[in-house]
């Protein structure tokens, strides 16, 4: 990760942070201050054991250098923003000690060397700060008025983000109790040495990305989102010639897009909806590739577009129940079951190519399509458990075909060269299947859902939600079981050919023949013959 950065990753403390004249920028683009009460209320609970545990860890903040001490805040902004505002309600009780002439030269020297250090000096001219901290164009306005006043302006019609600034400032305003100025100077001192960061400084928004994907994938969530969407609004807004209604439409917009999917589903939406207009790239190379063909205001206004058009496609892919689907033109009853086997087994090869055919092909050549798509997904990815990656090739492939228009319907793509590669043979699946093995105690769901499935292709109406799964030789068995199955018994426990559904779970641990007799009583069609073929020669 190291090669991505300008320096090694460094622990400071927030006065670290700003020392040496440092001065740091949100890109206007990027999110609005979103902390609410919970948030400020964890910050302050933790603020307050400082004194105990002599220092708090604030997580990583990722920056790219502008010029000397000049840095965009990439990762990090909630908290420097907050830590500002925990600073800028001190200066305001310091500011009311002035008023009220307690120990005023004293708070005064104290007033003015905080604002130094953490949040600016005054312009001699028009008296307003010029901030050590820059935020985007919803916020900077609002927030360097409470920098200039130590107080939230009194405005009507507050903006939602602005109405939180000015309730974050309030809040820990409110928290203060302090009776002397020298307190809040140590209060200050305490908080700012205390506080510690990982900063991280980048390249540029291309090894920004990188560092995102690196830590995301180590279960850090960092905001991929914010990375496009401030090179995207900057490539669109290059030639300053778009308006400030079209740039709050763009910036609804892209809500609606994170609205839909939230951040965890954004980055995989991202690689599926390029895959199917483009060749396939590495996940870690997705952004340099946007970076590469997006670059003139007219082709990122276009894919902003098209990320708007396919993001309600993308949620409802993924969700199966997904009220958005009833509004189609397709039959939901039958998408529900191939969507949800894809959910159910976290199969999302598919999506890219589902995508597109959504929006080529007509509805019933979609649900075909989704048809196909789940049999080989059966076949391939859950009974034979081959490897992906052909696969996503093979998609990338069949959708590209897709979105050039050389294929219209269901067929082409089941007839397709890349689609038959892909497909396992019956005798493949057939010696896959039987020995296929899967834990049903923590797979109970997914194994229901198969052999609700198989039931259903006879001819039935089967929900895999109003069965239970029953193990034949059971997961805890007594010795009578080893007499029946043999000492080998235990491989069987997990393959299919030992696990049937019935209506309700009233066997138990009953011994094999009392539970034979009761599974050829109830069992369901077409596992019968299942069940003769792998028990019937069993002694009872």
């Amino acid at each position: 990760m190291k090669n991505f950065m300008l320096m090694e990753p460094t622990n400071q403390t927030f006065a670290e942070l700003l020392s040496n004249g440092s001065t740091f920028s949100v890109p206007k683009f990027q999110r609005d201050y979103a902390w609410d009460l919970m948030q400020w209320e964890d910050l302050w609970e933790d603020i307050e054991t400082l004194a105990e545990e002599h220092y708090h860890y604030m997580g990583y903040i990722v920056l790219q250098e502008k010029g000397q001490y000049e840095f965009e805040i990439i990762d990090g902004q909630q908290r420097m923003v907050t830590m500002s505002l925990i600073i800028l309600a001190v200066m305001r009780h310091l500011r009311n000690f002035i008023n009220d002439n307690k120990d005023t030269r004293d708070n005064e020297e104290r007033l003015q060397e905080i604002s130094n250090r953490f949040i600016g000096s005054k312009d001699l001219v028009s008296l307003r700060v010029r901030s050590k901290l820059t935020l985007n164009r919803n916020n900077n306005r609002f927030y360097r008025d409470i920098c200039s006043h130590l107080s939230p302006p009194n405005q009507r019609g507050l903006i939602t983000t602005n109405h939180l600034l000015k309730q974050a400032f309030e809040f820990f305003y409110s928290k203060h109790t302090a009776s002397s100025g020298a307190e809040l100077a140590q209060f200050v001192t305490l908080l700012t040495s205390r506080m510690i960061f990982t900063k991280i400084v980048v390249h540029d928004s291309l090894n920004a990305y990188k560092i995102f994907e690196t830590l995301n994938a180590r279960g850090l969530r960092l905001s991929i989102p914010d990375l496009l969407k401030n090179y995207l609004f900057s490539v669109v807004t290059s030639k300053d010639d778009i308006s400030d209604e079209r740039l709050s439409e763009l910036d609804e917009s892209w809500a609606t897009i994170l609205a839909q999917l939230g951040e965890y589903n954004f980055t995989d939406f991202i690689r599926f909806h390029f895959n199917f207009q483009h060749n396939m790239v590495p996940k870690q190379e997705i952004f340099k590739a946007i970076r590469t063909l997006y670059n003139t205001p007219q082709i990122a206004y276009a894919y902003l577009y098209s990320l708007n058009q396919y993001a309600s496609i993308y949620a409802s892919l993924l969700n199966p129940y997904d009220e958005w689907w009833k509004s189609q033109s397709v039959e939901n009853n039958k998408i529900k079951k191939y969507l949800e086997g894809f959910k159910l087994f976290a199969i999302k090869q598919p999506l890219s190519l589902l995508m597109i055919a959504f929006d080529h092909f007509s509805p019933d050549e979609f649900v075909k399509t989704l048809k196909y798509l789940y049999n080989l997904s059966v076949r391939y990815n859950i009974i034979c458990r081959f490897s992906p990656n052909l696969q996503e090739k093979a998609y990338n492939t069949i959708a590209l075909k897709i979105h050039n228009g050389d294929y219209k319907r269901g067929g082409h793509v089941k007839n397709s060269r890349e689609f038959k590669q892909l497909y396992p043979d019956d005798n493949t699946f057939r010696n896959a299947f039987e020995f296929y093995k899967l834990p049903g105690r923590q797979f109970s769901r997914q194994i229901r859902f198969l052999l609700s499935d198989i039931e259903n292709s006879f001819g039935r109406e089967l929900n895999y939600l109003d069965t239970t799964l029953e193990h034949v030789f059971p997961c805890h068995p007594n010795q009578s079981w080893y007499e029946a199955f043999g000492e080998g018994a235990n491989d069987i426990i997990d393959r299919f050919g030992n696990m049937v559904l019935l209506e309700k779970d009233t066997l138990g641990r009953s011994d094999f023949k009392t539970k034979k007799m009761h599974i050829q009583k109830h069992l369901l069609f077409w596992q019968k013959k299942w069940l003769n073929m792998t028990l019937g020669t069993y002694p009872i």
